[in-house]
């Protein structure tokens, strides 16, 4: 089998640091401290496809340097470089390029490691030629497509069932958000199309599904509220993440929060917006709680759109004081009726793997599995 394989290595750059994505913020993401995800991504999933090589006679095609090249380099995966040539600074012109080299390689499957918006300049290369199945490695902040696996793990394991012939094809839509608008709080996410991949349960993300607006569903949220408020000690520090259901928690608080950012409530007071570095400034860890909704269809708790909570901060929390909220007819929406966390630190992730309480209405709860 020929695979394809692309790297957008800044992909998911602008998560921890608060920009909800790095689409025309790149500089000010690294002036903030930013450290590249999609390398460490990349090579994590080329490092778990050479170990099961044996199942499966696998050619890997890749761009040069840091778009494939180098992370096969340090995965030790003998792979075949693409005849192009790509500056210090990658583009989505060089990733549409990449797509049409590859296609006319006739490669049986084509993986990229990036966000929404390399799948976007991945559909739209291949508009008006031959096409070829996809599947993405997730490495960007949102990932509002559902042609992502859920962590480069899961990737593998499509992969090799795609190559046995035992992964289902299906089509998948393709989503972007307009980060500048969400920059600004404001929801704006548009599906550009489909594309076709495998698909295997339990392995591929699927597309996030917005919550309804409806009275019912703003009751459910704000009876959610009342109980979390009314269990929580007196005094606490409280890391919001994103959501309406979340942000009904802080009305009820009497305090202004950011839909689609990671604001922190302390003393009566909110800091909105907050980066990674400053939630770590918060101090206060022993009386510090998380709260939490996984994202519509996905079941995703940490790892999406809220990487400011990063392994770091939930290590000093731990699992007992993350308190996870969702309405009924969110629980409903998620596939495999688990909870899934890809944080991109394995022993996190471990750690919150198991059994989880989920607050679902007013002095109701139940308990979901994390996988």
């Amino acid at each position: 089998m020929k695979l394809g394989f692309i790297v957008n290595p800044i992909a998911g750059m602008g998560g921890k640091v608060g920009l909800k994505g790095t689409d025309n913020v790149l500089e000010e993401a690294v002036s903030r401290g930013a450290k590249p995800i999609a390398p460490k991504r990349a090579t994590e999933f080329l490092v778990k496809l050479k170990e099961n090589m044996t199942e499966a006679a696998i050619e890997v095609w890749t761009c040069p340097g840091i778009m494939g090249e180098k992370e096969a380099e340090a995965a030790g995966l003998p792979a075949k470089i693409l005849p192009m040539k790509i500056g210090r600074q990658t583009s989505a012109e060089d990733t549409r390029k990449a797509v049409k080299l590859l296609t006319a390689e006739k490669v049986d499957l084509l993986v990229f490691v990036a966000g929404d918006g390399t799948a976007k300049d991945i559909f739209d290369a291949m508009q008006g030629s031959a096409t070829v199945p996809v599947l993405g490695v997730p490495s960007g902040v949102k990932m509002y497509s559902g042609i992502f696996a859920i962590s480069p793990s899961d990737a593998v394991d499509v992969v090799l069932a795609f190559a046995r012939k035992e992964a289902e094809m299906t089509e998948f839509e393709i989503m972007d958000a307009d980060e500048d608008a969400i920059r600004s709080d404001a929801f704006a996410v548009k599906l550009h199309g489909f594309l076709a991949g495998p698909f295997i349960p339990a392995h591929i993300q699927g597309s996030k599904q917005i919550s309804p607006e409806t009275a019912d569903e703003k009751d459910n949220q704000r009876a959610i509220a009342r109980f979390i408020i009314e269990e929580l000690p007196p005094d606490v520090t409280l890391i919001l993440g994103p959501g309406t259901t979340v942000k009904s928690v802080a009305e009820l608080l009497g305090v202004e929060k950011t839909v689609l950012g990671v604001d922190i409530y302390r003393g009566g007071r909110v800091t909105l917006d907050v980066d990674e570095e400053g939630i770590l400034e918060a101090e206060d860890w022993p009386n510090t709680w998380i709260v939490i909704s996984p994202i519509g269809h996905q079941g995703i708790l940490l790892g999406r759109g809220n990487q400011q909570i990063s392994p770091r901060i939930v290590k000093r929390v731990g699992k007992e004081r993350i308190i996870v909220a969702a309405t009924k007819s969110k629980l409903q929406s998620i596939e495999g009726n688990v909870l899934r966390v890809d944080t991109g630190n394995p022993e996190v992730d471990e750690m919150l793997r198991g059994y989880i309480r989920v607050v679902t209405d007013y002095r109701e709860w139940r308990l979901m599995q994390v996988q």
